[in-house]
């Protein structure tokens, strides 16, 4: 057999094909064409968990009555989203009066989310003795959990113990302050708290994206005559412009989720004047048991910020254009 091989072969004066090497290359081939998805792998996994599973099973208990303490969760169809936009249900005053109160929330806190962080960073940007010290400062609140900050400003805002009042009515100033049990007190507790407790993370996103500006924009402008107004106005604010999309579409979502503040802070207070969606959403799933109805509403509110941040989105679009 050997020797019919080498005749073979020597008959048409070549060589059999090396098939070693080309069988390694298109095996190396691929796995570089693989390998991206072996990267992506765990952030895949971990996405489908956690957060494609969850949308898939809400959807899935929306379309039930879905009782925990329960045997059988029969299908209802559209009937738990019906029930959000019918005057005549039993949820829909709580509902709507909740997603005002998000509302409220929302109006209120984000602009002074997006400005005074802003102004933070400005003055932090500048070189002056101790700005490390302050920046850490700024940012200190941050790194708390909502249950220290609720429980702290709970005690500190209470209207006949707190230390707010007491220090009000040494400089002269009502000492009987209701913030936390009465309109529009209570609005101002919340919102201030929060803009205390956040501001230090909006102010160290807008501190990287203005050290990203090139200073040789600013000095252009000096050249020009340009006053401080306008380098902010033509240089910083384009500059920041993909910055102040992040920080806007952030807070706006973030402050749209409001749930501890009030919870701890006001509970609720006064009534349930500023009982939030997200607030509305757990007693309405884990208090009364109906988690069908919860993740009915949970989807309604979620399609609501989606249409939000597509604005957002295209505001900033438009006026790149």
């Amino acid at each position: 057999m050997a020797d019919v091989i080498e005749v073979g072969a020597a008959r048409d004066g070549t060589s059999p094909p090396a098939a070693g090497p080309a069988r390694r290359g298109a095996a190396a081939g691929r796995t570089g064409r693989l390998t991206p998805y072996l990267f992506l792998a765990p952030y895949l996994v971990l996405f489908g968990v956690f957060g494609l599973l969850p949308i898939v099973l809400g959807l899935w208990l929306s379309v039930h009555q879905w009782d925990f303490q329960l045997p059988h969760r029969p299908f209802v169809g559209l009937d738990n989203y019906g029930e959000l936009f019918s005057g005549d249900s039993a949820v829909y005053g709580d509902w709507w009066q909740s997603v005002r109160a998000t509302g409220i929330f929302t109006v209120l806190s984000v602009p002074l989310l997006v400005v005074v962080p802003l102004g933070l960073a400005l003055l932090l940007n500048r070189s002056f003795p101790g700005r490390t010290f302050f920046r850490a400062v700024y940012f200190a609140p941050y790194v708390l959990g909502v249950a220290v900050i609720g429980l702290l400003w709970r005690f500190l805002l209470d209207a006949n113990l707190g230390l707010v009042n007491r220090l009000a009515g040494t400089v002269g100033l009502p000492a009987d302050t209701p913030w936390v049990t009465d309109v529009p007190w209570a609005w101002v507790s919340l919102v201030g708290v929060t803009v205390w407790w956040t501001s230090g993370f909006n102010a160290v996103i807008y501190l990287a994206g203005l050290q990203d500006i090139p200073p040789e924009l600013y000095e252009a402008a000096k050249v020009d005559g340009a006053s401080a107004w306008e380098r902010f106005r033509h240089v910083t604010l384009p500059g920041l412009r993909p910055v102040l999309l992040f920080v806007i579409t952030t807070t706006v979502l973030a402050s749209a989720n409001v749930f501890g503040q009030s919870f701890l802070i006001t509970q609720g207070a006064p009534g349930t004047e500023t009982r939030t969606v997200v607030w509305f959403i757990v007693e309405e799933g884990l208090r009364d048991n109906d988690a069908g109805r919860a993740a009915a509403m949970s989807i309604v509110f979620a399609l609501m910020l989606a249409v939000v941040s597509i604005a957002n989105f295209r505001l900033f679009r438009y006026r790149e254009d």
